[in-house]
């Protein structure tokens, strides 16, 4: 039988936001498919990317307006729920965060997490979903007021899914919902195939990184060239003389790098003054913080000068296979996108 077992936010960030994907966040394509009630806020709300927000004074004509999803009081079913279609083509599930942020008095009690496989060569209607084909991956769980809840799995699923369905018992209010779980990409035609093996699409994840001040270092991976700044991997100005900012990749799988392109979309008076890429080959990830690791990173692409707003491509000759790849910016600033082309090794 699988446990839940709840973690701190900072034993959560280090062991699961750092090393796992949230598969129906917004800006990773996630979407709402369905509803059973979104009468004083939508549910839409939920995979929203900015942390949530409170106006006491601001009311709709269905009540006081919230930043989250909320449903009417007195439900006479076992639960309100949303069903959520994932992001990327599928995924193993291995968390997730339940924050009831100014739910207070009107919050969830409990919630659960369901997903199913379902492809989109299958028939596409949700509705046709039987309740039997909806596997538990997070069990019944307690939630407090206005509090972020971070509910892990003793073990990641053994089947891979394509959509979620978040429960909350009877009624009640939900700020933001994050899925975490391992990426599995679609099939690739051959094994000659170049795949970007950075995008988050394919399996990448931004794995440690030393400042995201201002933007987060898992947009880097996201597809797409953004909107604004927001949606972009951003430092804090460094005052300090030789200083640099990094983050490490993890490639969706090990693959010989045919092209690296660093994107400063929208970064136009932030941008770093140079970058460089550095690669790594390891069978166990731990390799990567030991003593030596510095030495056994290769460098792919050297000292370079970056412009504002403009795809910067650096092709790679070098045809050693990588599992890791370590942008690092100079002195500090802002990218949008990585993309590691390549072949799988």
């Amino acid at each position: 039988m699988v446990t839940v077992k709840v973690l701190s936010q900072e034993e959560f960030q280090k062991s699961i936001a750092s090393q796992y994907t949230d598969v129906i966040g917004e800006k990773l394509g996630g979407k709402v498919e369905s509803f059973s009630d979104e009468w004083f806020a939508a549910a839409e709300n939920l995979i929203k990317p900015k942390a949530p927000v409170r106006d006491a004074t601001r009311f709709t004509y269905a009540g006081a307006w919230y930043d989250g999803w909320e449903t009417r009081r007195h439900n006479e079913e076992e639960a309100d729920w949303v069903i959520f279609k994932f992001g990327v083509s599928s995924a193993k599930l291995v968390a997730c965060e339940i924050d009831t942020a100014f739910f207070n008095g009107n919050h969830a009690p409990y919630v659960s997490v369901e997903a199913v496989q379902k492809f989109d060569d299958d028939d596409d209607d949700i509705s046709k979903i039987k309740e039997t084909d909806w596997e538990t991956v997070i069990c019944k769980s307690e939630c407090k007021p206005s509090q972020r809840h971070f509910l892990v799995r003793d073990k990641e699923t053994d089947k891979n899914y394509t959509h979620a369905r978040l429960r909350m018992y009877p009624d009640g209010g939900i700020a933001r919902f994050r899925l975490y779980g391992s990426v599995i990409p679609a099939q690739y035609s051959g094994t000659s195939d170049i795949v970007d093996f950075a995008s988050v699409k394919n399996g990448g994840v931004a794995i440690k990184v030393s400042d995201q001040h201002f933007g987060t270092a898992d947009n880097l991976l996201l597809p797409g060239r953004g909107n604004d700044m927001s949606d972009g991997w951003e430092t804090k100005r460094s005052r300090e003389k030789g200083h640099t900012d990094w983050v490490i990749v993890r490639l969706g799988a090990p693959a010989r790098l045919k092209e690296i392109i660093v994107d400063t979309a929208h970064f136009r008076g932030n941008f770093p003054q140079k970058i460089n890429v550095k690669g790594i080959s390891v069978k166990e990830e731990q390799e990567i913080y030991d003593n030596d690791a510095e030495e056994k990173w290769i460098t792919i692409v050297p000292d370079s000068k970056t412009s504002a707003d403009k795809e910067h491509f650096f092709e790679i000759k070098n045809d050693k296979v990588f599992s890791h790849i370590k942008l690092t910016i100079i002195p500090d600033g802002g990218v949008k996108r990585i993309r590691a082309f390549g072949v799988k090794a």
